[in-house]
């Protein structure tokens, strides 16, 4: 018998679940923090490019709509991934599904031309961890 097991064979209910010897929470905890540190780092390094050229992941085709504007547009994106790290340390449920489906958008844009199609790997597996955040925030989250 485990030691967690007996107060609950004496008929004793703790007032509230120990979380802290869970794997799968503590696995939730590792993708909120996760979720809400990568937005923020990309978001942020969308106005220093200090990481990476963003500028090289846009679409050939999405460079014409946007008329030359691509660092605008770029910063803008920063904002966006900013905001959604910030949702997703305050709200993982909704954070994380936003997270989800804007990665699935960034998959879209680097499918749209060959020589990123690793980078659309990677972000697909990012998309995963994203929704699994998603569905174990319904168990532990807000």
């Amino acid at each position: 018998m485990k030691l967690m097991d007996r107060p609950a064979q004496l008929g004793i209910r703790p007032r509230m679940p120990v979380r802290g010897t869970d794997p799968a929470f503590q696995a939730y905890c590792l993708l909120v923090a996760g979720y809400a540190a990568l937005p923020l780092i990309a978001g942020a390094d969308k106005f220093t490019h200090y990481l990476t050229d963003w500028n090289q992941y846009l679409a050939p085709s999405m460079l014409r709509v946007l008329g030359g504007q691509v660092d605008a547009f770029m910063k803008t994106v920063g904002v966006i991934e900013m905001s959604a790290g910030i949702l997703v340390a305050a709200k993982p449920r909704w954070g994380s599904f936003v997270v989800g489906v804007w990665l699935s958008g960034i998959i879209g844009n680097l499918l749209m031309f060959p020589g990123y199609y690793d980078v659309a790997l990677r972000d697909f597996g990012l998309a995963v961890g994203a929704f699994s955040l998603w569905r174990l925030s319904r168990q532990y989250g807000d």
